[in-house]
């Protein structure tokens, strides 16, 4: 929580010192499919705030919660594609929900243009101090010796952390339940308790409590070790080679976007996402830089997409 509020007061001085240059910049928008004060919103109001200059326009935070981030991507959608309006997606409103049964009437990939991804949300699986579960095969082991299997919890069903045990269980024939809350922060608390032996989170929400060593990290999904919890393995070293799930943030526009607006944007985008000042700002709100390009990023959502699809057809299976 300290890292997050350090996040939250750094992004605040950073947005209001870009503020005070706006000068006569052409009006312009962002919309924001998330909760005003979350750290996604502030994940995109600080690439807001750091595009205005480059691009001469003043983007104004629209914050469009609900329906997991789909309402927020169905507004951009119908915006003009002028380089006007833009907005910020993640993970599950543009590669999981489109193949789930309430998601299918919008299809991001072809409503919108991406332009860049810009960060990635570390996500981890941890264990109760009390389980004696310490490592990824303890965890496999555990739950093929139990007919009843071993239970996670995450932040809902077809939520990445939810997708990303799923994974883990197809890929080594583990037998884990899902058991879905409503948040990191309800999954984690029972972790404390004892009453659920695993969480798949994310990482700042415990954070804390594995530096108190009240919970015990048995990996991160990511292909590589996260900057803000470095001790901590990822699931291939753990010993599932190949293996990664990330939960990112992306910045999009409306289809139609002209190659030459879209592709100046993705520039001034990276140039943000490299100032120093701004990669500190992302790690205090507990995100990642991890940009890629808008061509890069179009052929990564393409496979995500495809990715989720497949894994979503086969839920029957194993949950």
């Amino acid at each position: 929580m300290k890292r997050r509020e350090a996040g939250v007061a750094l992004a605040t001085l950073i947005l209001a010192a870009r503020a005070q240059a706006q000068g006569n910049r052409s009006p312009g928008q962002m919309i924001i499919p998330f909760a005003a004060g979350a750290s996604a919103d502030g994940v995109a109001r600080l690439v807001a705030a750091g595009l205005g200059p480059r691009l001469d326009r003043n983007f104004v935070a629209d914050n469009r919660p609900g329906a997991g981030g789909t309402l927020g991507l169905s507004v951009l959608a119908r915006s003009p594609a002028d380089g006007s309006v833009l907005g910020t997606g993640a993970t599950g409103a543009v590669v999981i929900n489109p193949h789930t049964p309430d998601g299918q009437s919008f299809d991001p990939l072809r409503q919108l243009a991406p332009i860049a991804r810009i960060a990635d949300i570390p996500l981890v699986i941890v264990a109760g101090s009390n389980t004696g579960l310490k490592t990824l095969q303890d965890v496999i082991a555990r739950s093929k010796s139990d007919p009843a299997g071993l239970s996670y919890g995450t932040t809902g069903t077809n939520s990445a952390q939810h997708l990303a045990v799923v994974t883990l269980a197809q890929a080594t024939g583990a037998n884990l339940i899902h058991i879905p809350y409503r948040g990191s922060a309800p999954a984690v608390t029972d972790v404390l308790a004892g009453t659920l032996p695993l969480a798949s989170v994310d990482l700042t929400s415990a954070q804390a409590h594995i530096q108190a060593g009240s919970v015990v990290p048995i990996a991160v999904t990511g292909p590589q070790r996260s900057k803000l919890a470095p001790s901590i393995p990822t699931v291939t070293e753990a010993g599932l080679p190949g293996y990664a799930v990330t939960a990112w943030m992306g910045l999009f526009g409306p289809a139609g976007l002209p190659d030459a607006v879209r592709e100046g944007i993705s520039r001034a985008a990276s140039a943000v996402v490299a100032e120093p000042e701004t990669e500190r700002a992302l790690l205090g709100l507990s995100a990642e830089p991890s940009f890629l390009d808008d061509g890069a990023f179009a052929r990564f959502l393409a496979d995500e997409s495809a990715r989720w699809k497949q894994v979503l057809g086969t839920m029957g299976k194993v949950e």
